[in-house]
């Protein structure tokens, strides 16, 4: 039944008139063609840049390129350069409707660019959606992110993933807050204990762009330190960029930028701060709002508006290393930025990398150091305990700890905190031959040894039990732990000092700051809090264990962390100790005892550069299964001055164990290869790679292969 206004059955009798005519309006235009929602089949082209230039996210080396779609009047206002799309991908040359290509896919992109014409001759898809009108790809993040995938052989949907963090809609609606004024020159303070300090933070002030390698003397000012170059830039109109190696380094930082310069100044960008904040204080940064930033590896694209530094903390830290395609690391990044910016750089830290040392004798960046007298007066003293030593020691040969160990430790504990060191987290130790060291292994599948709670040892790769071991190097019958673990060594260290508590700090409970009373610290590396008023004293053990690691960087690496707990030691003047079980005749030790990581780095940058290692030559590493890497090699089209080192056969994946990053699957066995190519052919090397990586996907149905440019550990 109708009414004679023409109403449905469906709506209510007597409906005031305003309400009927609404409902007509609307059925009118519900009679008028629309275009088809996401195919804007028959819709009508924006009037100017028809043509929208769009990053799809397919992150393929094969399609690392720009696609064209059209862009429909109603979508005009909103397509901008920059901002999140969705796109329909893989539709066929046939699905042709008035004049638009329809099918596929849809997949989120950036757009890029707009034109007026396309270079693609044939029919265009069109725009679906625009996801948000925030333009969050400016051109110097997509300039950035280019040279980035093309450094590393990667793909630039892949560097974006990591450089654009996901969209939070709510983040998106709030305002970021108006800039502040620039602050005013902060005083030198503390850097006026390094010689061209005060000069630093002038150039940084007056809008200059120096390039310098600092390292840091020992103590907790450094953190106060990067506050004040990061101030003297604010206060050139500029903005700045700090990157830290956790969140716990760049929580001090953040209270340092906060002390010095106050609230809403300056963004932290790390993952504890969950999604919608850490994207809100992503827009800001991006907006303009805030020209400061501190965060973790992330951070190292933040767009920064005109950015006048780049600062990294230390850089020879793993977490530094990006684990997802295509890997980059924070320095090489720090670095493509300031030369795109040509902004100033800083790479500080206690210890000083190959990578550093490099920077500085090539020139590029200039030394920023203290004096000897003021080295020596804050660093804390250092002894050794050597092979001889323990030989000598009863209470070394029956306990944990040497005798010049147990000592240190009880006389710092009169004082206050003291810190041990352990190169693993755990209980059970990987046991070794007690004459000759070398490494206990399973007679069925060469797997490690490792002493379980009884006395029994169990290979940690099958599980079979070992009853009766000798070791095939010399004949030795007696065994020694060659790691034991942070939470075996606090139980010992319990027994051995009844009154004192025992605090543990590693992976799974990672401890921020201790107090100023007597306690013994036991944590890994890198998981060291920090004590108030600093550590009485410093025990590393097993440093040996970190030294005859298989791998090019096991000195330095060793140096850096035994350096990073020696600097929360007090100063000598107060009596700080560091004691370090090691071969005081080796190098990266007799670096520690003088406090000279700069030294060590600079002969091991001459001793690689005399075999022709990196950093002074490119290397990549491709892994795969033997025909694939057999394979790739065959194909690819490397420099002609570029050398194939290998392949060798991959350590493979134990049953039960979590899977590194590039390991083989449980039960695969892989080969890899390096390709070194001397200074000067990177740029050849990555493309080469990348060409045959992305000839080889294009193709299909062929074994994976990985490929990473400068793989950190490379044996």
């Amino acid at each position: 039944m109708s009414s004679e206004n023409g109403v449905g059955d469906g709506e209510a009798e007597g409906a005031p008139p305003e309400q009927l005519a609404l409902i007509r309006e609307s059925v009118r235009r519900a009679k008028t063609p629309r275009a088809k929602p996401r195919t804007w089949r028959g819709a009508a082209l924006a009037p100017e840049l028809p043509v929208a230039r769009v990053l799809v996210d397919k992150g393929v080396l094969h399609l690392d390129r720009y696609f064209d779609y059209a862009v429909p009047e109603e979508l005009d206002e909103q397509a901008r350069p920059g901002v999140r799309v969705r796109v329909r991908f893989g539709a066929g040359r046939g699905r042709v409707r008035d004049g638009r290509r329809e099918g596929g896919g849809l997949i989120d992109g950036f757009l890029v660019e707009r034109r007026a014409e396309s270079d693609y001759s044939g029919p265009l898809a069109a725009l679906a959606q625009v996801v948000s009108p925030e333009p969050v790809l400016g051109a110097e993040l997509l300039a950035l992110a280019r040279a980035v995938a093309d450094r590393y052989a990667g793909s630039l949907a892949d560097v974006l993933q990591l450089a654009v963090p996901p969209r939070n809609a709510r983040a998106e609606q709030r305002p970021s807050p108006p800039p502040l004024p620039p602050p005013p020159v902060p005083e030198p303070g503390s850097w006026a204990r390094y010689g061209h300090g005060g000069a630093f933070l002038d150039a940084l002030a007056s809008g200059g762009a120096p390039r310098a390698v600092w390292n840091a003397l020992p103590g907790p000012l450094w953190s106060e330190e990067v506050a004040r170059a990061v101030a003297a830039t604010l206060a050139s109109g500029r903005g700045a960029l700090v990157v830290v190696p956790d969140g716990r380094a760049a929580a001090r930082v953040d209270a340092a930028l906060t002390a010095l310069l106050g609230e809403g100044r300056h963004a932290t960008l790390t993952a504890d701060a969950g999604p919608e904040k850490r994207y809100a204080q992503w827009l800001a940064v991006r907006r303009g709002s805030v020209r400061a930033v501190v965060g973790t590896r992330a951070a190292m694209f933040a767009p920064v508006r005109d950015l006048g530094l780049v600062a990294v903390w230390d850089d020879g830290d793993d977490s530094h290393s990006e684990q997802h395609a295509p890997q980059p690391h924070t320095r090489e990044v720090l670095l493509l930025r300031a030369a795109l910016d040509k902004c100033a750089f800083l790479l500080g830290g206690f210890a000083c990398t190959v990578e550093a040392a490099q920077l500085v004798e090539s020139g590029w960046a200039r030394p920023l150091a203290a004096s000897r007298d003021h080295v020596r007066r804050a660093a804390p003293v250092v002894r050794t305990v050597g092979d001889q030593d323990l030989a000598r020691d009863e209470a070394a040969r029956a306990a944990r700890l040497p005798t010049l160990a147990w000592q240190a430790a009880r006389e710092g504990l009169r004082h206050g905190p003291v810190l041990v060191q352990v190169p693993r987290r755990g209980y059970a130790p990987r046991m070794a031959c007690a004459q000759c060291r070398a490494p206990a292994r399973c007679r069925h599948c060469s797997g490690p040894l490792e002493g379980q709670d009884g006395g029994v040892l169990r290979c940690g790769w099958c599980g079979r039990e070992e009853g009766v071991w000798h070791c095939p190097e010399c004949g030795g019958l007696r065994l020694r732990a060659q790691v034991v673990g942070a939470r075996r060594t606090a139980e010992e260290l319990g027994r051995a000092f009844p009154a004192v508590p025992v605090r543990t700090s590693g992976r799974e409970h990672v401890l921020d700051t201790v107090p100023d009373t007597p306690a013994l610290v036991v944590s890994t590396p890198g998981a060291e809090p920090v004590a108030e008023g600093g550590y009485a004293a410093a025990l590393l053990l097993d440093g040996w264990a970190m030294l005859v690691r298989p791998d090019l960087r096991a000195g330095e690496d060793a140096l850096r962390r035994w350096i990073a707990a020696g600097a929360l030691v007090r100063p000598q003047e107060q009596g700080g100790t560091v004691v370090v079980v090691a071969e005081p005749t080796l190098r990266p030790v007799q670096a520690l005892v003088r406090w000279d990581p700069v030294g060590h780095a600079v002969r091991e940058l001459a001793e690689r550069a005399e075999l022709g290692f990196p950093p002074v030559s490119r290397m990549a590493a491709v892994t795969g299964t033997p025909t694939a890497v057999a394979g790739f090699l065959a194909a690819v089209e490397l420099p002609a001055d570029a050398e194939v080192l290998g392949p060798v056969p991959v350590a493979p994946t134990p049953p039960g164990r979590p899977r590194r990053t590039g390991a083989p699957p449980p039960g695969e066995h892989w080969e890899r290869a390096l390709v070194r190519v001397p200074p000067g052919s990177g740029a050849a090397l990555a493309a080469a790679l990348k060409s045959a990586q992305a000839a080889r996907m294009a193709r299909g149905g062929e074994e994976a292969v990985r490929v990473r440019i400068d793989p950190p550990d490379i044996g």
